[in-house]
């Protein structure tokens, strides 16, 4: 069995969402501090994180487009464990109805690699002319009943200027209550083998997106 981490490191400074601002991470009680609380010999360090949700490799769930969404807090585990996944190889800019013709995507986390990752941390990882899914696509996924969408890309949607705003992928998956996750990495090392996909992000009531750690799970238990 192999584990297959699919998330970016998080760390101070580092890369969130183009234009927002980057996690700070700081000590909250530090070794020296601990010592007036705990026996001699006995020290412990409390650290602190201050982030937005969209930091990292993270999920969306409905609150991140609707109001009346379940949030972090709503999000079922089901959705987001052990998943069995589908990956979708594609050199496309705009990923059309195309990409999945006999792709059964139905109960599947299905896994989008452009190879977009490999600018991760650098200006162009978030320029306008990165790989999305068109608002045809996002129809598709969500009538064929994906289970969950996911892309090595900084949104599944078009941001250029062409877009004018409007992110009809986001629209139409969360509608129908499949989550995304966003600004995974590795996928190139996914095999043809099956495999499982799980992001879980902590449980937040108020809270539309979250990083998480994500993974698969490929080859035999």
């Amino acid at each position: 069995m192999r584990i297959i981490d699919l998330s970016h490191e998080i760390a101070s400074g580092a890369a969130a969402y183009p234009g927002l601002p980057s996690p700070v991470i700081d000590t909250y009680l530090d070794w020296e501090g601990s010592h007036g609380t705990y026996a001699v010999g006995t020290e412990f360090r409390i650290g602190r994180i201050t982030l937005v949700g969209n930091t990292g490799t993270y999920l969306d769930t409905p609150a991140h487009r609707y109001r009346d969404g379940f949030d972090l807090s709503g999000l079922p585990l089901e959705a987001v464990v052990e998943l069995p996944g589908v990956l979708v190889r594609t050199a496309d800019r705009a990923i059309s109805l195309g990409a999945f013709d006999g792709v059964d995507v139905r109960g599947r986390a299905v896994l989008v690699h452009t190879g977009w990752c490999r600018h991760w941390e650098t200006e162009r990882y978030g320029a306008d002319d990165h790989p999305y899914l068109t608002a045809e696509a996002a129809d598709c996924l969500a009538e064929r009943g994906a289970a969950l969408v996911g892309i090595d890309s900084v949104n599944v949607d078009d941001t250029s200027t062409v877009s004018a705003g409007h992110r009809p992928v986001h629209s139409t998956l969360l509608a129908a209550g499949i989550p995304i996750v966003e600004h995974l990495c590795q996928l190139d090392r996914l095999t043809a083998a099956p495999f499982t996909f799980t992001a879980v992000p902590v449980k937040v009531n108020g809270l539309g997106t979250f990083p998480v750690r994500a993974y698969a799970r490929q080859g035999a238990s």
